[in-house]
Parts: structure tokens; C-alpha cells; sequence
């Protein structure tokens, strides 16, 4: 059983007026229908990026960073605002001194202290 409905609607992502068969249709064709979705997608992962406790947790952990003598990669590419790569290529070139303890690598405040003294 097919319906013989026709109304009259306005497609919510492009505006244009169209006519539909159902009372449930929200967009005039298939191509307004996917750009509608991949609209909503890049808000929702905007949403979850502006809410992610992980961004809010780095500026808490730059505090307790100050306090440390001895700092992991991870915690000087937090201090200093630099990628993994970049403080790599610091320890090769021999900007930044390091020592490695086993696996890791471990960097001294006084060393990062001396670093913008000079």
C-alpha cells in the first residue's frame, strides 16, 4: 500500500521548497540528506574536542611540572611547547642533554634552566 501524499516542505539545509512523499522527509534529495550528516559529524567532534578533559587536565599538569627535578619526554614537550620530533632532534644535536635510565630517556630542570640562560 502506497500513500498519495504530497506536501509541501522546505529542505532544512539548503532552504529550497520541495515536495514530499512522506511527512517525515527533512531534506529536498540525497545530496542536501549527506551534506546535512557530515554537518552534524563536524559538530559533534568539535563538541567532544571543546569538552575533552585532556586539554583541560595539560594546564593543571604544566603546575605540577614546575616542581619536578628530573622530567620524561613527554613532561618537557609539555613545559616547553614542542612536539616529541622536535625535542628529539634537541637531544641528538646535543641542545638539550639527557641521560637514558633503562628505556627512557630522562631530562634535568637544571639543564632546561641552563638552556635559556646562555
Amino acid at each position: 500500500m502506497s500513500s498519495n501524499i504530497r506536501i509541501s516542505k522546505i529542505c532544512l539545509f539548503c532552504g529550497s521548497e520541495f515536495t514530499a512523499k512522506t511527512t517525515v522527509t527533512k531534506y529536498c534529495g540525497h545530496s542536501c540528506a549527506s551534506k546535512a550528516y557530515k554537518q552534524r559529524k563536524r559538530d559533534e567532534k568539535r563538541t567532544i574536542t571543546q569538552n575533552n578533559e585532556f586539554y583541560k587536565s595539560d594546564n593543571i599538569e604544566v603546575e605540577s611540572l614546575n616542581q619536578k627535578d628530573f622530567l620524561s619526554v613527554k613532561e618537557t614537550c609539555l613545559l616547553l611547547g614542542v612536539s616529541r620530533m622536535s625535542l628529539h632532534r634537541y637531544i641528538k644535536k646535543g641542545i638539550l642533554p639527557s641521560k637514558k635510565i633503562g628505556g627512557r630517556v630522562i631530562i634535568s630542570r637544571e639543564q632546561i634552566n641552563s638552556i635559556f640562560k646562555d
